[in-house]
């Protein structure tokens, strides 16, 4: 698949939720699409100028994907990239540094489709030197297998919506909108909980797992008005 037609892909994922929130939001609160553009922008030109300077090269895994079935090794591929997200989400949330990077995320007053892409620009760099390599290490998925995982990861946008989609007693198997704004919250009560990017079985095995019970305000008490404001997050935030 090009980048061209991934990105096409994308797009109409993000409109039709887009169309879809306008109809059945889950909240009516303000939020600001403005920022969530910059930073998207911001956060993919990090990505195409400052990533192949210093993304390092990474050696055949130590499991070869391509020689096993395909949907078995896109299944093994996923759960170990899921689990890599996981824990570098976790660690946003616990090292300093990282959650002031992190709360540009989470500064949305109202979580949507679009806060998906609202992320701090230096993330994919630091992402590139810790959990990226540490996972092709443990594996050497196939073009197959990396290209449709990218496909997969478009789920994210549903993920992120606006929307009343919960998924009940079933919500430990697969992320959903409740499941995230729970985590996105403002609540200090509903603080440190479901970090799961995919899978919620790693937030039920290590304790952080709690069932979504509503759709509450999300959001930070500062969010950025500009570019300058996202550029220089980190210095202007403070620590939740």
């Amino acid at each position: 698949m090009s980048l061209l037609t991934y990105t096409g892909l994308t797009l109409c994922v993000v409109l039709a939720l887009m169309l879809c929130e306008r109809r059945w939001a889950a909240s009516n609160e303000e939020t600001s699409l403005r920022i969530n553009i910059l930073a998207y922008l911001l956060f993919s030109a990090s990505g195409l100028i400052l990533l192949p300077l210093i993304a390092p090269h990474v050696a055949n895994g130590l499991v070869d994907l391509a020689s096993w079935p395909f949907l078995l090794g896109l299944a093994a591929f996923t759960i170990l990239m899921d689990l890599g997200e996981f824990l570098f989400h976790r660690a946003q949330h616990k090292i300093p540094w990282l959650w002031r990077m992190h709360a540009l995320h989470h500064s949305d007053p109202n979580m949507n489709v679009a806060t998906t892409s609202r992320h701090y620009w230096a993330e994919p760099l630091i992402k590139s030197a810790t959990i990226w390599p540490l996972c092709l290490v443990v594996t050497s998925p196939s073009p197959a297998i990396t290209t449709t995982y990218a496909v997969i990861s478009i789920y994210h946008y549903l993920v992120h919506a606006n929307l009343r989609i919960d998924f009940g007693r079933w919500s430990w198997l697969l992320n959903s909108p409740a499941y995230h704004r729970r985590h996105h919250s403002s609540q200090p009560e509903h603080f440190n909980s479901n970090y799961a990017s995919l899978f919620p079985i790693f937030d039920v095995l290590t304790g952080s797992y709690h069932r979504p019970t509503g759709f509450p305000a999300t959001g930070l008490m500062k969010t950025p008005r500009s570019l300058a404001d996202i550029f220089f997050w980190p210095l202007r935030t403070s620590e939740r």
